[in-house]
């Protein structure tokens, strides 16, 4: 380091910088003569590819994730290698924020029951959906997010987004579910409480669908843990660290994140490393 400083400050004169950091010529002429090793140079090349991944996904990964999502780009590198350069050039991924969301207690139906049990496992495709509403923060005033999640390949299979938290948030998403994949009488719809999921209307959209209602328990969001988890990575990877001008560009993020990151480049461990859309693609034929 007091090297590289001094060759840039050679208007002192290199014997009184010498002596006013205590270091040998001999030493600094061995700096400057230097050549990096092919491994250095291929070590700067993948760092920049490290530090491209690491902002081509929202800085989510970890070593593991970040060492897979290069093999599958055609890297050769080693895991520990990953974690070295990761290590000496500070590249951390974002670190979750635990949040608590509550419901209001008013309902227009009666609950369904819990069908849904850990560990929350389905198969195949299109069997069981999960889905759920958040809030996101803009300068203008909130943005409500509504998403519908397939259980199997957690991909986000329908979605909407709106400046009001109504029923008619929660109806657009499954409209787009339904529209997108038209799934077999009987797959269990899984939700909260919450007064969207309960009213007469989204009821009815889930019996005309020939869906199966199932609801988690009062005050047990863990019921619903896979949806929560989604929500947990949007905001670790995107809305946490971002501060939104308006509702417009808030919702050109969030499409951005689930239709181009989320579905078809983020690797899911729970998917064998595979993005949802790919995980779809890959399996058998039936």
């Amino acid at each position: 380091m007091k090297y590289a400083w001094m060759e840039g400050e050679r208007a002192f004169g290199v014997r009184t910088l010498y002596r006013a950091l205590d270091v040998s010529p001999s030493g600094f002429y061995a700096w400057h003569e230097h050549r990096p090793s092919d491994r250095e140079v291929d070590n700067q090349r993948l760092l920049g590819c490290i530090q491209a991944l690491h902002q081509d996904t929202h800085e989510a990964y970890g070593t593991e994730r970040m060492w897979r999502a290069l093999r599958l780009r055609g890297e050769t590198c080693g895991r520990n290698r990953v974690q070295r350069l990761r290590h000496a050039n500070v590249i951390v991924s974002r670190r979750r924020r635990r949040y608590i969301r509550q419901r209001g207690p008013y309902q227009r139906v009666p609950a369904a029951p819990n069908r849904l049990a850990w560990p929350f496992a389905s198969d195949p495709i299109d069997r069981v959906w999960v889905a759920d509403i958040t809030n996101i923060p803009t300068r203008q005033g909130w943005l409500y997010l509504a998403a519908v999640l397939d259980l199997h390949s957690r991909r986000i299979v329908g979605w909407a987004m709106s400046a009001s938290p109504g029923q008619a948030l929660a109806i657009n998403a499954l409209q787009m579910a339904l529209a997108r994949r038209l799934p077999a009488c009987g797959t269990i719809h899984h939700s909260d409480q919450g007064s969207q999921y309960t009213s007469k209307a989204y009821q009815q959209l889930v019996g005309e669908a020939g869906l199966t209602p199932s609801m988690s328990r009062k005050g047990m969001p863990y019921d619903n843990a896979v949806m929560e988890s989604f929500f947990s990575s949007l905001k670790q990877e995107l809305t946490h660290h971002e501060s939104f001008e308006d509702i417009d560009t808030a919702k050109a993020k969030v499409f951005h994140y689930i239709e181009v990151f989320y579905n078809r480049q983020r690797l899911h461990s729970s998917l064998s490393y595979q993005s949802p859309v790919d995980y779809e693609h890959n399996l058998p034929v039936a």
